[in-house]
């Protein structure tokens, strides 16, 4: 296991009571503490549409030490070996060879997995490490369409997939409850979310969460994974992911999903990774018991970010 570095000057760093109460229902309140004020391993996706995975890694390892990545055959973490930290400061990324993206974010789009030809749907597409990802799955081909709120978000996203040589892709701006008029062969809906398993990149999640804020992205969650089921071909796979460890945004929504959908499958998720079980219970509320299949990653389960991880399958006579 890769040790962990302490985020300096984190020990007055004060969790809301309500937050810790909720946690340590959840998992090991001080093993989730210690992990999440530890610094994030940095890493990599290799970007096949511009050069192989054994090329790129020849290119680094002079500078780089490169350790793979078990979920992912184009991810790698990624350490300097005279320490700098600037992975994203070299020729190569400016080329678009490779993509700095967390580890644990790399697994929504090889859940997907899009088959080349397809017509593929990112609902919430910015700044663009899982719309990348989808496009050298698809090897440039079908369509792409990569949606995203904000005229800022879509600005990053733009430039990403440009740089990352993405040709076969259709930008759009509305809210993702709102995109109708088109079926898709597969949809990713990273949904908007609360971040709680994202601490060790962003220190003010902390100040940030409240039980309130919960509630209310979850409402928006709701709407967009309907809208994603229904715009989604019969025979189609739907990934819905969120960087939260929030029950009610993870488990509950997914639950509350299969109740208005009771013809909608989960598939399994079979990645060679430690995860946490999913949560069947929370609070009094009893989730149906399929969302067993449902993908929970803790940040201690391994050293990543924390992440959840469902994959719909909407039946071919629905």
């Amino acid at each position: 296991m890769h040790k962990l570095k302490p985020i300096p000057d984190t020990e007055s760093l004060a969790f809301k009571e309500r937050f810790i109460e909720r946690y340590s229902k959840l998992t090991d309140w001080e093993t989730f503490k210690k992990y999440s004020l530890s610094f994030l391993r940095k890493s990599i996706r290799v970007n096949t549409l511009k050069i192989s995975v054994h090329d790129c890694v020849a290119r680094l390892s002079d500078r780089f030490l490169l350790e793979p990545i078990p979920w992912c055959k184009e991810g790698f973490w990624i350490e300097h070996k005279e320490g700098r930290l600037d992975v994203g400061n070299t020729v190569e990324h400016a080329l678009g060879l490779y993509y700095v993206q967390e580890a644990a974010s790399m697994i929504p789009p090889v859940v997907l997995d899009c088959q080349p030809g397809e017509v593929v749907l990112d609902m919430a597409a910015a700044p663009g490490s899982k719309t990348t990802e989808i496009a050298q799955m698809l090897w440039n081909t079908g369509v792409l369409v990569a949606n995203d709120l904000t005229g800022d978000r879509l600005a990053a996203l733009g430039v990403n997939l440009q740089r990352c040589g993405v040709l076969n892709c259709i930008m759009t701006q509305l809210p993702g409850q709102r995109i109708s008029g088109v079926e898709f062969d597969r949809v990713l809906l990273d949904a908007p979310c609360s971040a709680t398993g994202t601490i060790r990149k962003s220190l003010k999640t902390v100040q940030m969460w409240n039980p309130d804020m919960v509630k209310r992205l979850t409402l928006t969650q709701r709407k967009m994974l309907e809208n994603a089921y229904r715009v989604l071909k019969p025979g189609g796979t739907l990934v819905y992911s969120t960087c939260s460890l929030e029950p009610e945004e993870d488990e509950g929504n997914i639950s509350w999903f299969l109740e208005q959908h009771p013809e909608a499958k989960l598939g399994e998720i079979d990645l060679p990774i430690k995860r946490g079980p999913a949560v069947t219970e929370f609070e009094g509320t009893e989730f149906n018991p399929e969302v067993r299949k449902c993908l929970r990653l803790w940040p201690q389960d391994n050293d990543t970010e924390g992440f959840f991880v469902t994959r719909i399958l909407k039946p071919k006579d629905a």
